[in-house]
C-alpha cells in the first residue's frame, strides 16, 4: 500500500513522457519475448562498428547475444539502420553493421533524430542504447565499460553523456566499471552528485574496465542477480527515476594488472595528447592504442568482460522476470 501511495503521489507531480514507440522496429525474437512476457536484455552495438575489426566484431557481438540465450534471457542488440530505431538485429544485420565499421556513425542522444533523417547507419552509445531501451521497455542493458569523465576534463569539459543519461533514464546497466582511460575519481563523484547507485557485483571495489581493481569503492556490494533484480525494482516502484550502475568485474582469468595498464595506459594518452585527438575520436584512439601497446592483450580482457556482463545482465533479467 505504501508503495503505491508513493507511487501515485510521484505521478501526479509530472506528467509521463510518452514514448515513440511508433518509431520502434521489433526483431522477431524480441517480439516475440515481448509478447510472452520474456525476460530480454539490451545490447549496445559500438562495439560491433568502432569496438573491434571485421570479422571479429561480428563474430564477438553473435557471441555476447550467446551468452544472453544460454542464461534464460532474449538480446536485443539496438542500432539505427535505413531510418529505422533497430530492437533487435538478424545475423545479417549484424555482419551489414560489422562491414559498414567505422562508416557507422557513433551515436549519442543527440545524435538520434539526424542520423534517423539522414537514413545512416547508428551505432548507439551507452547514453543511445539506453535511451532507447527505456522506450522499448526493456530495463536491464549489458555492455563492457560506460563512459565518464575525462582526464583533463577541467579544461576540456569532456564529459560522457553516459552519465547524464544514467541519472535521467530508467535502465540499468551492467559494466566492468568504466572505461580505465577516465578520471575513475571524478566520474565516481559525477555518478554520487546526480544520485546514481553504483552496486558491485561481489565486489567491494570499483573495477576499471580491463583490471578488477582501481583503489575505489562502491556504493553497495551485492551477492546475487536476485538482490539486485529486488533492489532495482523497488528503486523504479518508489518513484525513484534514473539509471543504476552494477560494475561487473573483468573474470580473473582474463584481468590484467592494475600496474600494467596504468603504464599502457599513460603512453596512449601521451600519444592522444601529441596527436591532438579529442572529442568522439579519443575513446577509439585510445582503446586502438592500448591494443597495440599490449599485444592484444587487451582486446582479449574486453571480449571477456562482455561477454560476463551479458550472462549477468541475463541472470538479472530473468530474476527480475520472476519476481513481478
Amino acid at each position: 500500500m505504501l508503495l503505491a501511495t508513493l507511487k501515485t503521489l510521484h505521478t501526479s507531480k509530472k506528467e509521463k513522457q510518452m514514448k515513440p514507440t511508433q518509431f520502434l522496429q521489433f526483431s522477431e525474437a524480441v517480439q516475440a519475448a515481448m509478447d510472452n512476457d520474456r525476460p530480454i536484455v539490451a545490447l549496445e552495438s559500438t562495439i560491433i562498428a568502432h569496438g573491434m575489426p571485421y570479422p571479429q566484431n561480428v563474430e564477438t557481438a553473435l557471441e555476447v547475444e550467446t551468452q544472453v540465450y544460454e542464461h534464460g534471457a532474449v538480446p536485443a542488440t539496438i542500432a539505427l539502420m535505413n531510418g529505422q530505431v533497430k530492437v533487435g538485429l538478424s545475423h545479417e544485420e549484424i555482419e551489414e553493421l560489422g562491414k559498414a565499421g567505422a562508416a557507422a556513425v557513433k551515436v549519442s542522444r543527440r545524435d538520434i533524430p539526424f542520423v534517423l533523417h539522414q537514413q545512416k547507419y547508428g551505432a548507439t552509445t551507452v547514453a543511445a542504447t539506453m535511451i532507447i531501451a527505456d522506450w522499448a521497455d526493456i530495463p536491464i542493458f549489458a555492455t563492457g565499460g560506460i563512459g565518464g569523465v575525462h582526464r583533463g576534463a577541467a579544461q576540456s569539459m569532456d564529459i560522457s553523456a553516459d552519465l547524464q543519461e544514467l541519472a535521467q533514464t530508467k535502465v540499468a546497466v551492467v559494466s566492468a566499471g568504466a572505461k580505465s582511460i577516465l578520471d575513475l575519481p571524478l566520474t565516481l563523484e559525477y555518478l554520487e552528485t546526480f544520485g546514481i547507485p553504483v552496486i558491485g557485483y561481489q565486489t567491494t571495489e570499483f573495477p576499471a574496465f580491463y583490471t578488477r581493481t582501481s583503489g575505489l569503492g562502491v556504493d553497495y556490494t551485492l551477492q546475487t542477480p536476485d538482490e539486485i533484480a529486488r533492489i532495482l525494482k523497488l528503486k523504479w516502484e518508489l518513484g525513484l527515476d534514473g539509471g543504476v550502475l552494477i560494475a561487473n568485474p573483468v573474470p580473473a582469468a582474463h584481468a590484467c594488472s592494475k600496474a600494467y595498464m596504468d603504464n599502457i595506459i599513460a603512453q596512449a594518452v601521451n600519444a592522444a595528447e601529441a596527436q591532438g585527438i579529442k572529442g568522439k575520436a579519443l575513446t577509439p584512439f585510445l582503446l586502438s592504442n592500448i591494443k597495440q601497446l599490449s599485444k592484444g592483450k587487451s582486446l582479449v580482457s574486453n571480449i571477456q568482460l562482455v561477454l560476463n556482463n551479458a550472462k549477468l545482465g541475463a541472470q538479472i533479467a530473468v530474476q527480475m522476470k520472476a519476481s513481478t
